[in-house]
């Protein structure tokens, strides 16, 4: 079995772009992935794509996939739409991975895109809702921020934590995303904002939860050869994780971790032979603060009920040992749901070949955690720097 190497990743901007199309999106993407390239990359190349969408709106809901690689002149490669609610690129780039690994192809396209802003709220708020259990939480009145707060008020009778530790949250990544030319929210922020901010749904209020957003995001997977020829410093998709879990809360024994982010990432970790302490920074899922303090326990930072004593010492920030969400997350940097995945990968390609905007001193090894609806779906990656010459 190959390895599978990342020698080129872009995003579009990411925000409210009411006369944009997810096909000159994803154009954007694209544009900036091959010229993130360091050979001379030829489209043509190409053997297969994998993109996520969640489909919001229902413009393109079948083949918006091969709509997209046609629009991008790649004709005739096979294209399959992946559907995973929020992970679905993270999927999307497992299967450019596995397809890579395999020898069924030697350069794969994997990415995501969403357009989420050209409806009312009342319309969003429902396309939303269709990423969590439907017959008995968003038919019963829930939202997809209700979910959340439902975890977030049991994390917060269960351990040592306030609501002031998710407005850290916020405040950690408004601060990174504002260094962010491609964010959402690309603005600062102060605690006491992110605590006093008027309530979504208590106690998340209106700085504890992502935007809405359009964007895409594309990554360009390829085998060792392939990667030799055309990087001078790849970054090796060592580790590969994934899991499924119970979609609706009501069915799980807890609701102060996702099951399936700690299965996702052991996969991971014991694919790439790491440890969590290995990592040097780290992209995770946090479409609510309280995602992010989850995030820090699955994935093994921290014990159990640890997670704000960690945020509180600055062990995250990005010069703390485990910077986490240096791009400002979903959170600052914006959550257009079928790009967010492969998002995160461009800044861990980024950050491993010294490029990032907020960049971690001489990183070697990284992660990213994408989640699915409340926990349904998650992948997790784990990334390492090839030095130049390495191949």
């Amino acid at each position: 079995m190959t390895d599978a190497y990342i020698i080129g990743a872009g995003q579009s901007d990411f925000g409210s772009f009411p006369d944009r199309s997810y096909r000159s999106l994803f154009d954007d993407a694209f544009d900036e992935a091959v010229g993130s390239v360091d050979g001379d990359f030829d489209p043509a190349d190409v053997d297969e794509a994998f993109l996520g969408t969640l489909g919001v709106g229902g413009r393109q809901l079948g083949l918006s996939g091969p709509a997209v690689t046609e629009h991008l002149g790649l004709h005739g490669i096979p294209t399959t739409r992946v559907e995973n609610a929020c992970a679905a690129s993270g999927y999307a780039l497992r299967q450019a991975v596995m397809a890579v690994r395999s020898g069924m192809a030697d350069l794969v396209l994997a990415g995501g895109y969403e357009v989420m802003t050209d409806m009312s709220g009342d319309h969003t708020k429902w396309w939303l809702g269709v990423s969590g259990e439907t017959e008995w939480e968003r038919l019963s009145g829930t939202t997809f921020a209700g979910v959340y707060a439902q975890m977030a008020s049991a994390y917060l009778r269960e351990h040592d934590a306030t609501v002031e530790d998710l407005s850290r949250v916020a405040v950690k990544n408004h601060g990174n995303g504002a260094q962010n030319p491609h964010a959402h929210l690309g603005f600062e922020c102060t605690l006491k904002q992110a605590t006093s901010a008027p309530d979504v749904a208590a106690p998340l209020n209106l700085y504890h939860c992502c935007p809405t957003t359009d964007g895409a995001s594309a990554v360009l997977v390829a085998s060792e050869a392939v990667a030799a020829d055309l990087a001078d410093a790849p970054v090796r998709v060592s580790g590969a994780g994934a899991a499924s879990g119970r979609v609706g809360l009501f069915q799980r024994d807890s609701l102060t971790g996702i099951p399936a982010s700690e299965t996702a990432a052991d996969r991971a970790y014991e694919e790439a032979g790491i440890a969590p302490e290995d990592l040097d920074f780290a992209e995770v899922h946090d479409c609510f603060a309280i995602a992010e303090l989850a995030a820090y326990e699955d994935l093994g930072f921290c014990d159990r009920g640890e997670a704000p004593r960690l945020l509180r010492a600055g062990v995250t920030d990005p010069d703390g040992d485990l910077p986490v969400n240096t791009s400002g997350g979903l959170k600052s940097k914006g959550h257009p749901i079928g790009a967010t995945g492969t998002g995160q990968v461009v800044e861990a390609f980024a950050q491993l070949r010294g490029d990032a905007h907020v960049q971690v001193k001489d990183p070697a090894i990284g992660l990213t955690h994408n989640v699915g609806g409340s926990g349904g779906g998650v992948t997790v990656h784990v990334f390492e720097r090839v030095e130049e010459g390495e191949l």
